[in-house]
């Protein structure tokens, strides 16, 4: 707050002084960003008028030296022409000239008023944008837009933007990830920082062509770069063998789903620990770590495979295995029921944010265990996976392997 603004808190609500109607304009029109863009752009149109609240004369006698101080830093302000001025007859003080209203009719006016700060940062948009501007004038509007990453870019982003956009045409990256786009003197990281600017750039200038394909990378036609990563670890030499003899790798969910793995037995596991704590099982590979991530599990391959699911014993456990069934997919569950509960229940933990509806796809007791966990029915509400002893882990999964109290269950998902 400037001197003149503690000062102005000091005595009554009239006469703002030259430094608190810079402060209040800076507060409403230029560190707004939403006001500043609606300026730059047209969109909130001139003037901007601050009245300066003139007292009136009972006022002015109460309080003479506010009074003669707010006509004198007036009369001494350096932008007059933004000032308005009215006549007023004051009974004990005769007519005096009294300054009504500030005017700032445009944007170069506005950082006029407002000083050194506002005209730095004006000169680096100006410096900015000048480059694109030159290329195309129709992207003034995308720059307004994304004020605040224009004015973060150095020289040399800028130059790069400018040999960037020109080189991308549709269809360019068919068949490429969009890092492997032949650029010319572009570095392979720039376009991925800065692609939402990039995107609206070069949507003005196709005529809205990018952003109709669906974003900048279907309009390249790019390949989708992989993502939702899950741990494959084949859990025997033979399969590990039928992965090239690769002991534990990295594919993308939407990979998984084209690629059938080359076991009989497909065991599903939440946590990733507990993944790489399995035991050896013959023609078994894990699937680790996905979490909620079980959208490869409509895989049509996997429909021939026997399916166990292993996650944690809490709402958000049950809930991924609801999620896992609805893919229409035949699971066992392992080790989530009451008896690994009540064998494990001392060392339950708190789940700290739960689902707070059952879940569709729960079979009877799956659903009676969920409830079990939210009405407080056990010592705590969660049971994690690395919590299992480890030859109860064993023994539970040498049973699947075996059939042993086998309970696959796919659940009838309704039609809608």
């Amino acid at each position: 707050m400037s001197k003149e603004s503690k000062g102005k808190a000091e005595h009554s609500s009239w006469g703002i002084l030259p430094g608190e109607a810079k402060d209040i304009i800076r507060r409403r029109e230029w560190d707004k960003p939403a006001s500043l863009k609606g300026r730059l752009s047209g969109a909130k149109e001139f003037p901007i008028r601050l009245g300066l609240k003139p007292p009136k004369a009972n006022a002015a006698l109460a309080d003479m030296a506010h009074f003669q101080e707010f006509i004198y830093k007036w009369k001494a302000f350096p932008h007059q022409e933004l000032i308005q001025w009215s006549t007023k007859t004051f009974r004990d003080l005769s007519e005096q000239l009294i300054p009504a209203f500030i005017v700032i009719p445009s944007i170069q006016s506005l950082i006029t008023f407002l000083g050194s700060e506002a005209l730095a940062r004006s000169r680096k948009w100006e410096d900015n944008m000048m480059p694109l501007l030159q290329m195309d004038d129709r992207l003034y509007p995308v720059l307004v837009k994304h004020l605040e990453s224009i004015e973060k870019l150095c020289s040399s982003e800028v130059e790069s933007l400018v040999g960037l956009i020109p080189q991308l045409k549709p269809g360019m990256g068919e068949g490429l990830y969009q890092r492997a786009l032949p650029l010319i003197g572009i570095d392979t990281k720039f376009l991925e920082q800065h692609e939402i600017l990039v995107t609206e750039l070069t949507n003005m200038i196709h005529h809205g062509a990018v952003l109709a394909a669906g974003g900048l990378s279907s309009w390249l036609h790019c390949t989708k770069a992989p993502k939702d990563w899950l741990t494959i670890r084949p859990l025997c030499l033979d399969t590990s063998s039928r992965l090239g003899g690769i002991p534990i790798l990295k594919m993308a969910s939407n990979m998984l789903r084209e690629y059938e793995l080359p076991a009989s037995n497909i065991l599903v596991v939440e946590n990733m620990q507990s993944g790489l704590a399995l035991p050896e099982m013959p023609d078994t590979i894990a699937v680790v770590g996905g979490g909620k991530n079980v959208a490869w599990m409509d895989a049509p391959w996997l429909k021939s495979k026997r399916l166990g699911y292993w996650g944690d014993i809490d709402t958000w456990g049950l809930s991924i295995l609801s999620d896992a069934r609805e893919k229409g997919v035949t699971i066992q569950p392992l080790m989530m029921d009451h008896k690994t509960v009540r064998l494990h229940e001392e060392r339950m933990v708190v789940e700290l944010k739960s689902v707070e509806k059952c879940p569709a796809s729960l079979v009877e007791d799956e659903v009676k265990l969920f409830n079990d966990l939210l009405s407080g029915q056990f010592q705590s509400s969660r049971l994690e996976q690395e919590r299992l002893s480890a030859d109860y882990i064993n023994s539970n999964l040498m049973e699947w392997l075996s059939g042993i109290n086998c309970k696959c269950s796919k659940v009838q998902i309704p039609d809608g």
